[in-house]
């Protein structure tokens, strides 16, 4: 009985050692043709047997019961987390598992650009790297509903910035967090606006600072830009900027602007219509944003750029004149 006893228990310390071994022993992967790593999905509310069995049918070279039993040894097998991860070569099963504890989820990144149109903002994320594409053709109206936010154009109502996100995420995942961010922005804006703006709400800010965007060559004179068109609005005096003429003629626009354009009528004519247009023409950042509720102190009417991405002001039409045929016509 003594050498029963000590035979099992010495098998049992065998069987520890082994298992302690293996526990911190590189796995054995089986990544897909053209790929360094392996992809593994973990779905939610899998158990910790579903999650051996995901690992090794993505890749994991090695008996998924093995893997089931050390993740219920370990206690922490109810902490694992669902999500998209990514296994690279060395992994243990104690660095995968912490990897699935912790979230670690394998990320990546796409960057919406102040100044984008909206058609701009899908097609990049159309183009991002392992993002689903939920989005599809829907209409503007529809992705509005689908975000939430129906009833609003889609036009400038995401914020240009870095977005991460786990391999395989729907595309409307991140187009949400970034309209959740623009009216952040937006509400922290118009919070912080002068008094006495001719601006009627934060939506009017939010059209003024896509313009603002779209004329600013220079950051130091994004103040001064928004100084024109405010000024312009106290007066009633039309916007008269070439950005909302070209929004308006949408595909028609060549990429030079004629005559013609400019006395063809559309709701984004500034040269035909008074006042803002009806929505943002593009995505204004937050300086931009910012400007158009605190301008320059500037009774600046009019601008012209210098040829140097900079921008020459004057108050009256007389010097705006001189400006352009100094910048514009040599002369």
């Amino acid at each position: 009985m003594k050498r029963l006893l000590l035979a099992g228990l010495l098998g049992a310390v065998l069987a520890a050692v082994a298992g302690a071994w293996w526990w911190q022993r590189p796995l054995p992967l089986r990544p897909l043709a053209g790929q360094t790593v392996v992809d593994v999905t973990v779905p939610a509310g899998a158990s910790a047997r579903g999650v051996a069995e995901a690992l090794v049918a993505a890749g994991v070279d090695t008996p998924a019961w093995l893997l089931h039993l050390g993740f219920r040894a370990s206690g922490e097998s109810r902490r694992i987390k669902a999500g998209s991860y990514e296994l690279e070569a060395g992994a243990t099963p104690q660095s995968v598992l912490d990897k699935l504890v912790r979230g670690d989820q394998a990320l990546r990144q796409v960057t919406l650009v102040e100044g984008w149109t909206f058609r701009q903002v899908l097609a990049a994320l159309r183009a991002a790297e392992h993002l689903q594409d939920d989005i599809g053709r829907k209409s503007p109206s529809e992705l509005m509903v689908q975000l939430g936010y129906a009833g609003r154009h889609p036009e400038g109502r995401f914020f240009p910035d870095t977005y991460r996100y786990a391999k395989r995420s729907p595309a409307s995942g991140v187009l949400r967090q970034a309209a959740q961010a623009m009216q952040q922005q937006v509400d922290a804006a118009w919070a912080q606006r002068q008094p006495g703006l001719p601006l009627k709400n934060a939506d009017e800010a939010l059209i003024l600072a896509s313009i603002i965007e779209k004329e600013t060559g220079q950051a130091a004179d994004r103040g001064q830009v928004a100084a024109v068109f405010i000024n312009r609005l106290r007066i009633g005096m039309r916007l008269q900027t070439d950005p909302t003429v070209i929004y308006g003629l949408g595909d028609r626009f060549d990429g030079n602007l004629r005559k013609r354009d400019l006395q063809a009528d559309t709701p984004y004519n500034s040269y035909t219509r008074s006042g803002l247009p009806p929505t943002p023409i593009a995505m204004p950042g937050k300086a931009a944003l910012l400007a158009a509720v605190q301008p320059a102190a500037s009774q600046a009417l009019y601008f012209v750029a210098r040829g140097d991405g900079s921008s020459q002001f004057s108050a009256t039409l007389d010097d705006h004149n001189r400006a352009v045929r100094q910048y514009q016509l040599k002369r």
